[in-house]
Order: structure tokens, then sequence, then C-alpha cells
């Protein structure tokens, strides 16, 4: 399997079908400089990066890698990214000191040999903006699948486009994870509307109908087991 485009300037570069098995859905946004959502486990780096020039797009360009949660199939090549590129990694607060540190991120889960990874811009509160060149891409705390969560989403000639980073969890304490917190957060992610979702691990969900049927139905598993 090929990377593609999603929708406009929004392409999905990495996957477990497209790059190696243990990583994550990857996405690039094309908004005048390169911002990579996520990162993939670590083995794929430069897959990766051939699959930037596959879609006609320059790695050197790349200006942003925004982590959605400390887990290893999502940030297992920061580090690279960020050495060769001098991208700057953002990620939440709470997640930071995990990939810095290389504690509490799943490494020895997934057998990986994790390198920590400084993360430059650290997000504070609930709600954040970064301004690019084409788009201003805005990033949530969601709090759930580990306490440092984020998704991040934008608009793009009239359609909405969410990252909403693991929607289908795992939502357990082992992992970081809490459900009640995820509770919120999905309820949170139904009400921005998306048209279009880019998750975690299954890919892309579209029209708006399917993306809302795909979060309400993980929002209602989580419900039924707090009814337990």
């Amino acid at each position: 399997m090929q990377p593609f485009r999603v929708w406009q300037d929004v392409y999905i570069v990495s996957s477990s079908a497209i790059s190696d098995q243990l990583d994550c859905c990857v996405y690039l946004i094309d908004a005048g400089e390169l911002v990579l959502i996520d990162s993939g486990a670590g083995y794929s780096f430069s897959r990766l990066v051939n699959n930037f020039r596959i879609i006609g797009l320059a790695p050197e360009n790349l200006s942003f890698v925004v982590a959605t949660h400390r887990h290893v199939d999502h940030i297992g090549s920061l580090f690279r990214f960020r050495e060769q590129y001098k991208v700057k990694v953002i990620a939440h607060e709470l997640d930071a000191e995990a990939i810095e540190s290389g504690r509490h991120v799943g490494a020895e889960f997934y057998g990986i040999d994790y390198q920590p990874c400084t993360v430059d811009i650290k997000l504070e509160g609930k709600a954040f903006e970064l301004r690019l060149r084409k788009y201003v891409l805005k990033i949530l705390h969601v709090p759930g699948h580990t306490p440092g969560s984020v998704i991040a989403y934008l608009d793009i000639n009239g359609k909405r486009v969410l990252f909403g980073q693991d929607v289908h969890g795992p939502y357990e304490p082992t992992f970081g994870g809490d459900i009640y917190k995820a509770v919120k957060s999905l309820e949170e992610l139904l009400s921005l509307n998306a048209d279009i979702l880019c998750e975690g691990h299954y890919g892309v969900y579209q029209p708006a109908v399917e993306v809302y049927r795909y979060i309400k139905s993980q929002l209602d598993l989580l419900k039924t087991k707090l009814d337990k």
C-alpha cells in the first residue's frame, strides 16, 4: 500500500499497511510548511521519508511534528526527525516527561528500543493554535488515552479534518488511561462535527456521518463499561 492524499493538503504517509506493522497512522499536512502528526514506532523512518517524496513533498520542509501522546508507536521516530530535519517537536506537558525520558512509553510492551527525544514546545492547559503559512492548526488536550493526549484539527475548503489519535483506546490505567476522562474527551470530539477523521490506527473515516458513527460507537462502549 502506498501513501495517499486524504483531502486537499492532508496525506497519510504511514500505517501498519504502508510502512511497518508496528506503526500508527502518520499524517502529513502541507501548509506551505510541513507538519507531521505523530511519527510511527521508529523502525520505518527511512520509509516515511521516502513516502514524502512519493507524494511530491520534501522532508527538508518539515517544521513541526505533533506528538498526540506518549506511546512509542506514535513517537518512535521523533528523535531522528528532530536530529535530521531540525523540526520542533510539540507535545502536551503531561506526556512530555515520558517522551524525553523514555519511561512509560510502552517500549517494552512493543519490544522497541526507544530513543528519548527533547520536546521543544510543551503545551499547557486546554487549547492551542499553531499558526502556519496557509492554515491554523488547532490543538486540544483530550486526556483519557494518556494524561497528555491531544488531538488536532483544521478547516480546509469547507471541510473539517480531525486528527483524533487513538479514538478506539485502549483506556486502561496500565497504559496511562482514564476511562472517566476518556468519556468526556470523546464527547468533545463529537462536538467538533468533523467531516473527516484521521484515526490513530484505523485510518480515515468520512463523510461526517461516518465520523460521528465511529466516535459515538467508541463512546457508547466506554459508557457501557462505566455502567457495569
